[in-house]
């Protein structure tokens, strides 16, 4: 099987991830959602074993998804053709002006805005492990 790779920090998952992923998958693409091992700080307060436990929680009964952590990156190249495509999806802008930071900010203020931004399953999982941080 070959996947389609998405690399990022995900802090938190939401909806506008989901988009994307979501693309191929209604397609019967297989999606690889990368998580980049960050050192957890104020911006990103999620450790990379949170991130991928929350992903496994949305895509837990879709086969198609499988969830990884990496190392982290200082970018990604390639020196030739290499047998694979390099893509930018493009989101409309209600999907482009999500924004984790807000989601982590409504959870800590006890706000539930952002419960329309994040998929109900993780719901209580992340504010759980953002309010403990």
């Amino acid at each position: 099987m070959t996947y389609n790779l998405f690399i990022g920090r995900y802090q938190s998952p939401h909806k506008g991830h989901m988009h994307i992923f979501n693309t191929f998958l209604k397609e019967d693409k297989p999606v690889l959602i990368a998580i980049r091992d960050i050192e957890p700080d104020s911006s990103n307060p999620l450790t990379a074993a949170e991130v991928k436990a929350l992903w496994e929680n949305v895509y837990a009964d879709n086969p198609l998804v499988k969830v990884i952590v990496i190392p982290d990156i200082a970018s990604v190249n390639y020196g030739r053709g290499v047998g694979y495509e390099i893509n930018e999806i493009s989101v409309g802008d209600a999907v482009a002006s999500i924004s984790a930071t807000e989601i982590r900010r409504q959870i800590i203020a006890g706000e539930t805005g952002w419960k329309q931004l994040v998929d109900a399953g993780i719901h209580e999982m992340l504010a759980g492990l953002l309010r403990s941080k």
